[in-house]
C-alpha cells in the first residue's frame, strides 16, 4: 500500500492524502505538480522513473490505513536527474 507521503521533496509543499497535485514515481518519491512538471520535467531525480498522479485513498480506507507523517526533503533542493 502506498505511504502517501505528506510533502513535496523539492519545495516542502504540503500534499495531504486527498491532494490532486501529488506526483510519485514507482519508489513513491513524492513531488508537487509544479516541481514535477516545471523543475523535474516529469522525471524523478532520485531513480530516473516517470512521475505520475498519486491516487487518492478513499476516506474510509484512510481511517483504517492512515497516510505517512514522515516528511522527506532533499537537502540540496531538486534538479533534473543527469543523463
Amino acid at each position: 500500500m502506498l505511504e502517501l507521503r505528506p510533502n513535496c521533496e523539492c519545495c516542502d509543499k504540503d500534499l495531504p492524502p486527498e491532494s490532486t497535485e501529488a506526483r510519485i514515481c514507482t519508489y513513491e518519491c513524492t513531488f508537487c505538480a509544479d516541481c514535477a512538471d516545471d523543475v523535474l520535467k516529469g522525471t524523478c531525480p532520485n531513480c530516473g522513473g516517470n512521475l505520475v498522479a498519486r491516487p487518492i485513498r478513499p476516506a474510509d480506507m484512510l481511517a483504517k490505513h492512515p497516510a505517512s507523517t514522515k516528511r522527506v526533503l532533499k537537502a540540496k533542493g531538486c534538479a533534473p536527474r543527469a543523463a
